[in-house]
């Protein structure tokens, strides 16, 4: 049986969103052939194991969370990846396998815990170090689009301290594009911290607003006639499945976080995550976009070098019936099983499917050259560059 890791949480402006869809993946994982180990990323950065982590329920009281789990580090030691008990008496408390990442937003979503997982040499599910960076940074992404030749719409970017230093030259950047534009934190998800601005007061309130969540601020014009829709694709640079294709729907101008994750409940824990937004599957548009959707999204796949399950969303010009890319989500909310459900693959194999591909792709990893058998410090002394530091001090 393959123990499997499940991590979630961390200092996110979504962590909810990661706990919501975890515990749906941890529902539908096969039992007889994963060991399934919740490891639970505090807004505080601390890990915690125990099976009472399966429960969405814990998680209304985080005190008596942390009193019925083990708080743990995950480390690599004598050739195991163990969770280790911290505190005076420390105990290995579970080995793990491979670790399944079902995280959103900064710090875990952005390649932070990936590179953590790398580090160790763990296997993981899902895209790599610079593939989950890229795909967070909403900048990064269209810089990439736009040398692939991916239709983008036109955009602005800049940093929080360019519009504190010069807010008058920023809007007048800005203002090149046309009105209504949707300003957005580069480095966020779940529609947080996102505004249409209609004019430059609406403009100034929506920057100072997403100012407040991140560093970096992008700026787009809206698409006319727009319809949104989105699609999922499975697999690696070598092999690529996609999902049937979502036309989401909304009462307000753009896609919310209470759209995706709310759902008009009020108690946390009701929510379906992003399975309960409002959609129509298949999405009502024409062949041909259809086709245009599909290819353009196994090519942006391919050049971000993604891997497990993504979620790529586009916007439509319906009226033009132009199609712009506009991002990719590496680890999406409720990892998209809702788009692949309609086209006759269960949730549970999607998870198997994940997890098979993070094994082959980890056998191919290790079995390239990372290190040389020379080593060039055998028989270095040290004395040579030790002479210019003889009479240098610390200070």
């Amino acid at each position: 049986m393959i123990k499997l890791g499940v991590i979630f949480g961390g200092e996110s402006v979504e962590h909810e969103v990661s706990i919501i869809s975890a515990v749906q993946a941890m529902n539908k994982l096969d039992t007889e052939k994963y060991e399934i180990i919740p490891i639970y990323i505090t807004k505080d950065r601390e890990w915690y194991t125990g099976d009472a982590l399966k429960d969405i329920e814990t998680y209304q009281d985080i005190d008596l969370l942390k009193r019925y789990s083990t708080n743990v580090v995950l480390y690599y030691r004598k050739g195991r990846f163990v969770l280790q008990s911290k505190g005076l008496f420390k105990r290995i408390v579970k080995d793990v396998d491979i670790i399944l990442p079902v995280v959103h937003g900064t710090n875990v979503e952005d390649g932070v815990l990936q590179g953590y997982l790398r580090s160790i040499g763990i296997p993981f599910v899902g895209s790599d170090v610079a593939s989950s960076a890229v795909s967070q940074d909403k900048v990064f992404q269209k810089h990439i689009f736009a040398s692939s030749d991916l239709p983008i719409t036109k955009y602005v970017w800049f940093y929080d301290s360019e519009y504190n230093d010069d807010s008058e030259e920023i809007i007048k950047k800005v203002e090149k594009l046309k009105y209504p534009v949707i300003v957005k934190p580069a480095n966020l998800g779940s529609s947080v911290g996102i505004s249409k601005a209609k004019n430059q007061e609406e403009l100034v309130k929506a920057i100072e607003d997403a100012i407040n969540y991140d560093n970096k601020i992008v700026v787009e014009e809206v698409v006319s006639n727009l319809i949104e829709v989105n699609i999922s694709v499975l697999g690696n640079y070598e092999n690529m499945n996609l999902s049937e294709i979502e036309q989401v729907m909304t009462d307000n101008d753009l896609l919310t976080y209470e759209d995706k994750y709310i759902g008009g409940k009020k108690k946390f824990g009701s929510s379906k995550g992003m399975a309960s937004a409002s959609r129509k599957i298949p999405a009502d548009i024409d062949d041909k976009l259809k086709e245009e959707v599909r290819s353009i999204a196994t090519r942006a796949f391919r050049e971000l070098n993604s891997s497990g399950v993504v979620r790529i969303d586009f916007l439509i010009d319906a009226k033009k019936g132009k199609v712009y890319i506009n991002e990719i989500n590496s680890c999406p909310g409720s990892l998209s099983f809702y788009l692949w459900e309609p086209i006759g693959k269960k949730y549970s194999e999607l998870l198997d499917d994940m997890i098979n591909i993070a094994i082959k792709d980890y056998k191919k990893r290790t079995s390239k050259t990372h290190s040389f058998k020379t080593n060039i410090l055998q028989g270095f002394t040290g004395t040579k560059g030790l002479k210019g530091m003889k009479n240098t001090k610390l200070k």
